[in-house]
């Protein structure tokens, strides 16, 4: 089948709309480690990269390295726990949605051309239309 007239318009936007969502993605996990460095490096007087290490493990699910020692810092790790494991799973679902989208909209035309070929004589089965 030759590709579609508008496929090298469909690429570009396809790779635009993943450098845009890659910028955001980068710039919020950026931001929630460094959130995360600090509060460990706050409650739990841990070095920055050790700081920033743990933020990065309970982030994408791995587990604390360090011990926490206060309580404040275990009260911290729980919060920061919980909601960095959602946030780090939607940030997954933000970074693929272009690339879905584009999978969904050319499945879409391909369906549209082979109704098109339907339509000109050469289907078997009835339109919804017709059935109503």
């Amino acid at each position: 089948m030759p590709p579609h007239p508008h496929a090298a318009h469909h690429r570009r936007a396809l790779v635009r709309r993943l450098a845009r969502s890659t910028a955001l993605v980068a710039g919020l996990v950026l931001a929630a480690l460094g959130l995360g460095a600090a509060g460990y490096h706050t409650f739990n007087d841990l070095p920055w990269l050790d700081a920033v290490l743990n933020a990065a493990m309970i982030m994408t699910g791995m587990g604390p390295v360090s011990p926490m020692v206060r309580p404040a810092a275990k009260i911290f790790a729980i919060v920061y726990a919980l909601l960095s494991g959602v946030f780090f799973l939607t940030m997954v679902a933000v970074l693929l949605a272009p690339a879905v989208q584009h999978f969904l909209h050319r499945f879409h035309l391909e369906l549209e051309e082979q109704r098109g070929t339907a339509a000109r004589g050469t289907r078997s089965s009835p339109s919804r239309d017709e059935i109503k």
